[in-house]
């Protein structure tokens, strides 16, 4: 009987002309191009699945996104390698335990192909036989996602227009750290997420600082275990209105405090954010991490 494989995909994209991660009839989505690009050059009757760390709303952007996909020996087989020995040897396998890996010839070749097939908004830059137990989307320890903006008065670098959000009044990054600090802990982010039936809102903030770089972009830098829909957005969005003098510093710790939606929260628009690094833990402790993840959780 045909083995499975599990694979991990490190890749990236420039979001601005997806309608998001996920696979949804009709529209163009990141999800759905890969899926399709996997399904051709393996020769699979229906393109494989894919689980994702961070599903990343449209417009939003990933350098450091994280995927995983079963597929069949069989099929890895059939990816164009440099000789048709190593092709045999894929289909034959280098079993550990129940695990199949394919050779690192069969992973460069599956990069090649996929970079041949997909649009120039998706690449993808590593692929590799996942450890026993990896979940891309339950295993993950943390996310970190950076949001740029531009206040300057002559406007974003035009070759950064994607990336970047234009801010049209001046903002004090100190005023800004201040009301960050305040959101920082484990806590029920109600007030900066969109509800979802049956999901929860308490997530852990290990990280939201600001700094101005070298260009004048200010640089946000939001790390969490997990995020809810469009927290990451929420929060920026609130720390603009005291950057720009609108809010006093205390306001965002306040309306988190109070966890319900506070329609003084404008959500950031999708383009200046990017999804920058997911972290794992040891292949060791993977499954448990899972595991973890997978609870509800509660605050005590």
């Amino acid at each position: 009987m045909d083995r499975d494989v599990r694979l991990r995909l490190d890749l990236g994209y420039d979001g601005t002309e997806f309608s998001g991660w996920a696979r949804q009839p009709g529209l163009r989505t990141v999800q759905g191009e890969l899926e399709a690009a996997l399904g051709r050059i393996l020769r699979l009757a229906d393109p494989p699945s894919l689980t994702v760390a961070g599903r990343t709303d449209a417009g939003v952007h990933a350098r450091g996104q994280v995927a995983h996909v079963d597929v069949p020996v069989s099929a890895l087989a059939a990816v164009g390698t440099r000789s048709s020995a190593a092709s045999g040897a894929m289909a034959e396998g280098t079993v550990a335990g129940d695990t199949v890996a394919p050779t690192a010839e069969v992973t460069a070749g599956l990069i090649r192909r996929l970079a041949g097939v997909l649009p120039p908004d998706i690449r993808v830059r590593a692929v590799s036989a996942a450890p026993e137990g990896f979940d891309a989307r339950f295993s993950a320890l943390s996310r970190r996602y950076g949001y740029r903006v531009c206040d300057a008065p002559g406007g974003v670098d035009p070759l950064r227009r994607r990336e970047v959000l234009r801010h049209p009044r001046p903002l004090d990054v100190g005023l800004m750290n201040a009301a960050a600090t305040r959101l920082l802990g484990e806590h029920d982010f109600a007030a900066f997420c969109k509800r979802r039936e049956g999901a929860t809102t308490i997530r852990e903030l290990r990280r939201l600082d600001l700094v101005r770089e070298a260009d004048g972009t200010v640089l946000v830098t939001v790390v969490a275990d997990a995020f809810c829909h469009s927290m990451v957005r929420a929060l920026v969005g609130s720390l603009l209105a005291v950057g720009e003098g609108r809010r006093p510093v205390e306001w965002p710790g306040e309306v988190l405090g109070r966890a319900v939606r506070d329609p003084g929260v404008h959500v950031a628009p999708a383009h200046g954010l990017t999804l920058e690094e997911v972290r794992y833990p040891a292949a060791d402790e993977l499954a448990r991490r899972a595991i973890e993840t997978r609870r509800v959780r509660t605050l005590s």
